[in-house]
């Protein structure tokens, strides 16, 4: 299985800033010396060295992650405004057909679904699945008039065909395993694995983690138990979290002490919180790294989830 990070941040939408470019300016220049600058080759070594948050970004695009299972099917993770930038960088399928999956319909996970330009392809057929039993009308309601948005909803879901899931219980859908469980949200999220041969990926955004209670325990391990990679809710820091309690989002060092739980290989830090630059967003993943050396002795690998990133399992 190979996983593209079309979308990252939670909340809404949060693009790059000018005085967040002008502080990585700064950065650069305040690090350079002239020895940095005698070749080509050293100004070379100089970028190579930067730290990440400095020569790239996280990324602003809210939340879309796109699945490639071994056979070549394609699977989109909620519809945030990253799938916008999908649809203009991406090829369609070669069956002409996608799969979409989402956790719920809060506004940050859907908004960018009428953007997507494939759906507007008469010969592109889309597949919904979710357990909520009104998935059609929760989407809707975004696209009900040309007062609100210039495209009706029954004219852009033509090719659309929703299906309702059961959490708990194992689908065949696209020639992988696809399970569900329901997690601690307002207003309900669900987590999704998906098992391709012996590799397991596990989709768990807006997840409240110390809140998990009422959740079905048997669910909870069908899911998430010995899973290759998970990407997880970590929207705040621990005190963030605390401050914040019933918002339906977690800390990292919850999301590490879980992962130690479920015996999860890969944790891949998600859902963003918006306003978080680069550089907090760095600080955090190195606070990850080292709570997870200490607490589960690097048996959990911590990464942050990176706009335009691959990874492959």
């Amino acid at each position: 299985m190979k996983i593209h990070f079309w979308g990252v941040r939670g909340s809404i939408p949060s693009p790059i800033l000018s005085s967040q470019i002008q502080a990585k300016i700064n950065a650069v220049v305040q690090r350079i010396t002239p020895q940095d600058l005698e070749s080509f080759d050293s100004r070379e070594r100089f970028v190579a060295n930067l730290p990440d948050w400095i020569y790239g970004t996280v990324g602003g695009n809210s939340p879309c992650i796109q699945l490639v299972t071994d056979e070549g099917k394609e699977i989109i993770l909620d519809a945030g405004s990253g799938i916008r930038v999908m649809g203009k960088n991406s090829t369609i399928p070669e069956d002409n057909h996608y799969s979409f999956f989402f956790s719920h319909f809060h506004w940050d996970h859907i908004c960018g679904l009428p953007f997507f330009d494939f759906a507007f392809n008469p010969n592109v057929k889309i597949d919904i699945y979710s357990p909520f039993e009104h998935a059609r009308d929760f989407l809707a309601q975004q696209m009900p008039s040309v007062n609100l948005f210039p495209v009706l909803w029954e004219n852009f879901s033509r090719n659309f065909e929703f299906h309702t899931m059961e959490p708990g219980v194992t689908y065949t859908i696209d020639g992988i395993q696809v399970t569900s469980c329901k997690v601690s949200h307002p207003g309900g999220s669900y987590s999704y694995s998906f098992v391709d041969g012996s590799k397991k990926f596990v989709y768990a955004t807006d997840i409240e983690l110390m809140d998990m209670g009422d959740c079905n325990e048997e669910h909870l391990e069908a899911v998430f138990r010995d899973a290759d990679v998970v990407v997880l809710d970590s929207q705040y820091t621990l005190e963030e979290a605390q401050s914040k309690e019933k918002w339906g989002h977690s800390a990292f060092c919850y999301a590490i002490d879980f992962a130690v739980k479920m015996n999860i290989k890969n944790v891949y830090l998600y859902h963003h919180e918006p306003t978080y630059d680069d550089k907090k967003l760095n600080s955090i993943l190195s606070a990850a790294k080292w709570y997870s050396a200490y607490i589960s002795q690097n048996k959990v690998n911590v990464e942050l989830a990176v706009e335009g990133a691959d990874v492959e399992i």
